[in-house]
């Protein structure tokens, strides 16, 4: 008589926690199973030793396991909250990133970086649906640069969300065009697949490793 078990360890707290239950409820069983298994042997043709000791062996690797996987969540669970808490300390702050921006009114700090072989640069300005609303030459370099969110005629854009890009051309010829970074402010800060994401004021959430650089609030 031969026996077969097979064990599924889920990788969820609840799931570890059943398996680990059921581990030890059917530990009692699995042994009179052997013991069934060693009653009904054929006399004439005996189970070998060894067989018995690999079916203990597999049993015991398996609950090994399923208390291997409990221990790495438990500390899984608590480096999450370790590093939610260092991220608390980013709420309030400037980040830089290349996203999406709110426009509110106020001025909004541009960090261009133009390509390696342009002499000159422009910064092209799209609503959330991709619209074209303004292009504005700026001076060329890596100097910040304060956007007052104006269309293609002077007039000031209604608060909203805008897409910027920074064009960069050379001898009038366009290079490529490239996601414009900027300083938001971080509202808060979020746990998502796997991540850390940052959400910038009018929701806008970035990834963790999207961030550029972080800075205090500036005054004014």
């Amino acid at each position: 008589m031969d026996v077969s078990t097979s064990y599924t360890a889920s990788s969820s707290p609840a799931g570890s926690s059943a398996a680990k239950g059921l581990i030890s409820s059917d530990f009692t069983t699995f042994l009179k199973m052997l013991t069934t298994q060693m009653q009904n042997q054929d006399p004439l043709n005996p189970i070998d030793s060894t067989d018995y000791a690999v079916q203990l062996a597999t049993f015991s690797g398996v609950e090994q396991q399923v208390q291997t996987n409990q221990l790495l969540q438990a500390l899984s669970a608590q480096f999450s909250v370790m590093g939610m808490s260092q991220l608390a300390g980013w709420v309030g702050q400037e980040a830089r990133a290349a996203a999406d921006v709110w426009y509110t009114g106020q001025p909004v700090e541009l960090a261009p970086n133009p390509r390696a072989t342009a002499d000159q640069v422009v910064l092209v300005v799209r609503d959330v649906e991709g619209k074209l609303v303004a292009r504005e030459a700026l001076p060329f370099g890596t100097e910040p640069y304060h956007w007052f969110g104006q269309d293609a005629q002077g007039n000031p854009l209604p608060e909203g969300r805008y897409k910027l890009s920074l064009e960069s051309r050379r001898n009038g010829e366009v290079l490529g065009e490239d996601p414009m970074e900027y300083y938001g402010h971080i509202t808060e800060a979020r746990g998502a697949n796997g991540g850390v994401s940052l959400v910038f004021d009018g929701k806008i959430e970035v990834s963790a490793t999207a961030i550029t650089a972080l800075r205090s609030p500036q005054a004014g």
